[in-house]
């Protein structure tokens, strides 16, 4: 199995370079409770979470800080520390009278840093002169091991790139599948946090061929095994598996979300397993919650009705995340029951949390916009015609507004419709049937000369002899004469 060193510009996650965010407002059309949100992560994902939300919603800036600096003092990433005082300075500089100097809320402390620094420095010494020591003693699972400690180190102290050098390199030294296995869970690790969608599948490709491999290698059992042994054995290892796949499925609709592939997002997050299969990725990578937006959220712009009831509300293991987040139950329940316009006061009452999600923010303005026009295209599709105003009052809409979104489907082709400006009137286009026989007969003539045409070109060349005859070995001139006539005769089969 190879595997694919990712280039060092991809795998920084400081800076990220990403495009202007939308600034946010919490009041009570748009609540939000910061403590209460961020309370269900940890580590790096907690304070990388914070830094959005300084920049998102600077009301809440001062606030962030203060959690951010305490949650960074458990770690020893010192450029993390650094890039929260840094972040707070910018929103200051854009924001001055909102919010107050940084120095009165925290300050930066440089004995922490100096002494993180060193410590660091030290452990780094110690790890890659163990690498030494193993390498030159040959000894390949301790050299894995040097490498997976130093890819665990450099991940915590920041390093990514050198995090995943390392891990990327352990791969040489596994002797088994697991070993394999385990290599490719911590990269992708590695991935989420930085964000690097486009190199997820890949390792998720490379995870699931080992553990397919890891899975098939039975335990040996002897002749004195307890009974219900190899049965024990058997559930664990299922489980185990289990437990693995759903971090699988998870970093795939993960990687399909970060490159707007919604309908791919919305099936792999729906068949993710059981809450307790991503215990420990909760906090430290997401959250329950999380699950549940996004795959609402896509699952609502792309999936047919039919579908939505057979894969998110018929679904039991969905269920579990759906209890994290009340509102997305209603939400769901609004769309399936064409109460239209409570589903646009929720996502417009609940966008402040949205757009502060560090996967999702980018997505919402497009996820939002496949929504509206979905519900504009479901209400319209059992009329003939229908009046404007009508329609403004199901979406809570000005009579204009609706024109404008009615409009931009009609030239995007998802309505078939025309709109009499005059008396504000949605009208269906009607199929002429009668117009529409005569064209199929005609299309069906065209294609019925197109194979006379053919055949009568094959008789010729072979009246010519003209004709290739295949090499021995192959299919007998019978066979090669009998495609032959099935490709005149049905000439759209085939591809020339």
């Amino acid at each position: 199995m190879d595997v694919d060193i990712i280039d060092e510009e991809m795998s920084q996650a400081y800076p990220v370079k990403a495009p202007r965010r939308h600034k946010l407002v919490v009041d009570d059309a748009h609540p939000f409770e910061l403590e209460a949100y961020i309370s269900g992560y940890s580590g790096r994902s907690y304070v990388d979470r914070l830094l959005h939300i300084m920049s998102a919603c600077p009301p809440l800036a001062p606030q962030a800080l203060q959690l951010a600096t305490k949650e960074a003092f458990k770690g020893r990433d010192t450029s993390l520390y650094r890039s929260i005082f840094a972040a707070y300075e910018r929103v200051h500089a854009d924001a001055s009278d909102e919010i107050p100097e940084p120095s009165s809320i925290a300050q930066l402390d440089l004995r922490w840093i100096d002494d993180t620094t060193t410590k660091n420095a030290a452990e780094r010494t110690k790890l890659e002169v163990e690498l030494k020591t193993y390498s030159s003693n040959m000894i390949k699972e301790s050299i894995r091991m040097a490498h997976r400690d130093l890819g665990d180190f450099y991940r915590a102290v920041g390093e990514h790139s050198s995090a995943l050098k390392h891990y990327t390199k352990s791969r040489e030294f596994c002797t088994t599948s697991q070993h394999v296995l385990d290599m490719c869970m911590s990269v992708l690790e590695s991935l989420m946090e930085q964000r690097s969608y486009s190199h997820i599948g890949t390792y998720v490709f490379k995870a699931e061929a080992a553990l397919d491999s890891a899975m098939s290698v039975r335990p040996p059992t002897g002749p004195e095994a307890p009974a219900g042994a190899a049965q024990a054995s058997k559930e664990k290892r299922l489980a185990e598996r289990e437990k693995i796949q759903t971090k699988l499925d998870l970093a795939t609709a993960i990687s399909h979300l970060g490159q707007t592939n919604y309908e791919k997002a919305a099936q792999s997050f729906l068949k993710i397993g059981p809450p307790k299969g991503l215990d420990d990725w909760f906090g430290k990578l997401i959250a329950p919650g999380d699950v549940a937006i996004y795959a609402t959220l896509c699952a609502l712009a792309t999936f047919q009705r039919g579908t939505i009831r057979a894969l998110v509300l018929d679904n039991d293991n969905f269920g579990m995340y759906i209890e994290q987040e009340p509102y997305v139950r209603e939400l769901i329940g609004a769309y399936m029951n064409n109460r239209f316009k409570t589903v646009l006061e929720i996502l417009d009452r609940y966008s402040t949390r949205h757009h502060i999600d560090l996967h999702l923010w980018q997505h919402v303005p497009a996820l939002t916009n496949l929504i509206r026009s979905k519900a504009l295209v479901q209400y319209f599709q059992p009329f003939a015609s229908i009046r404007l105003e009508r329609m403004s009052q199901a979406f809570g809409w000005s009579v204009a507004e609706l024109e404008q979104q009615v409009v931009s489907l009609i030239q995007s082709g998802e309505i078939k419709a025309r709109v009499d400006r005059q008396n504000k009137i949605l009208k269906a286009k009607e199929t002429d049937q009668r117009a529409a026989l005569f064209a199929k007969a005609i299309k069906n003539g065209q294609a019925m000369q197109a194979a006379n045409r053919k055949l009568l070109l094959r008789m010729r060349l072979q009246q010519a002899d003209l004709v290739v005859k295949p090499p021995k070995g192959q299919q007998s001139q019978a066979n090669y004469h009998q495609q032959v006539m099935q490709m005149a005769v049905h000439p759209g089969d085939y591809e020339y």
